[in-house]
């Protein structure tokens, strides 16, 4: 957590505002949701609560909060109300591991009669060094939640719902994990914020011992690897039980699936749990394929701090280098949130665009389609980058 008070309750007050991050995000794509189905069908949409339908995210508040509790008569209490709490953890857990910016340097100062610092802050609740298995591994555990919300309601639609949900999880989890081994592969690392760094560069690879550059395209990971992007693109969709995945809660089968019998705070907290994985799903689209925080040339935690040095200058900031790190970092954050609101309206835009699969294509898509190309792009990595690396006759 820290060396000293100062650190520690920085790196507290991080976490909390980032949990806040996830949660708050929540009735912000619910509202961008209904209003964007409602654009695509052809139709008004929330529009009498507030300008805009905004002040409806408030009434569903108040209407999630103050609704009675119930439990099914038959059901499992304790596995009924630890279900949701499952279901929603794993999602901060994962969102708190992600780098959503380069780190914030403060310098040395004095407070309370006490010298502090220097400190590096990273722009993120905690950082692991094996990051990405980090996150893979705790977004997993999401299963269990749905798994024992349908058990714990004692519900044939509930436990019919949460065997389709671990089943597809089961399924797609492997050529997600697969997709994403090129990009380690590639850039030799399991931190999230090496992954970016490595992308805040000229397009290079080496061509038989020989390192070439492609002049002024970034180094993104989808240059690298189409394929694997198009593969955890396809994966994002089944792990987060959204359409054409929706399998598990589907209205017409199973009429909510595994949240049958849930209502009130606890549903929403499943609500929360699911838009959640959106969120880590989309960042870590934006991480592994698209360079993060990054745009080379132009916003790099190089360029970032003279590009806002100007604005710090104007604010009578111009000899605080605290400042002008904690503005760059401001600056690559908003860039972060534009690349992953993209990939959040896209998630929005399948949902209302695609029919949902029969349970046996999705079984069929997962095992017999996307598995063997995951695996073949895992070998076939490998193997480039066996041969490029070497100077084959010299």
């Amino acid at each position: 957590m820290g060396s000293d008070a100062f650190e520690i309750g920085v790196n507290f007050l991080k976490m909390v505002i980032v949990f806040l991050m996830m949660v708050q995000v929540v009735p912000l794509l619910v509202w961008v949701e209904r209003r964007g189905s409602a654009y695509i069908q052809n139709r008004f949409g929330p529009n009498r609560v507030g300008p805009l339908g905004l002040m409806q995210l408030l009434a569903d508040a108040v209407k999630f909060l103050t609704k009675q509790e119930f439990v099914p008569a038959r059901g499992y209490p304790v596995l009924f109300y630890i279900a949701p709490v499952i279901a929603m953890i794993p999602a901060a857990l994962a969102f708190g591991a992600i780098p959503l910016s380069m780190p914030v340097q403060v310098d040395a100062f004095e407070w309370l009669g006490q010298h502090w610092g220097p400190y590096v802050f990273k722009f993120q609740s905690y950082e692991i060094g094996i990051g990405v298995v980090f996150v893979l591994g705790v977004s997993s555990l999401a299963a269990f939640g749905v798994l024992l919300a349908g058990y714990g309601s004692n519900n044939k639609y509930a436990l019919f719902g949460a065997l389709r949900a671990s089943a597809q999880t089961i399924s797609y989890e492997l050529a997600m994990g697969l997709s994403i081994v090129g990009v380690i592969l590639l850039f030799n690392t399991f931190s999230f914020t090496e992954i970016v760094n490595a992308q805040s560069a000229p397009l290079a690879f080496n061509f038989f011992g020989h390192k070439l550059d492609w002049g002024p395209l970034p180094n993104w990971g989808i240059f690298y690897q189409p394929l694997g992007a198009i593969l955890l693109f396809s994966a994002m969709f089944a792990e987060t039980n959204r359409l054409p995945f929706d399998l598990p809660e589907a209205e017409g089968e199973l009429v909510a699936g595994y949240h049958n019998e849930y209502a009130g705070f606890k549903f929403n907290m499943f609500f929360i749990g699911e838009y959640g994985h959106m969120l880590v799903a989309s960042a870590l689209m934006v991480i592994f394929y698209f360079g993060g925080y990054t745009i080379y040339p132009f916003l790099t935690p190089e360029t970032a701090p003279h590009i806002v040095a100007p604005i710090a200058s104007a604010l009578g900031w111009s000899t605080n280098s605290t400042a002008v790190s904690l503005l760059g970092a401001l600056l690559l954050h908003v860039v972060l949130l534009l690349k992953v609101v993209l990939f959040l309206w896209i998630f929005i835009w399948v949902r209302w665009t695609l029919p949902r699969f029969r349970y046996d294509q999705l079984m069929d898509l997962g095992w017999r389609k996307m598995l063997p190309w995951a695996l073949f792009n895992t070998i076939l990595t490998a193997t480039v980058i066996l041969v490029m690396h070497h100077s084959w006759g010299a």
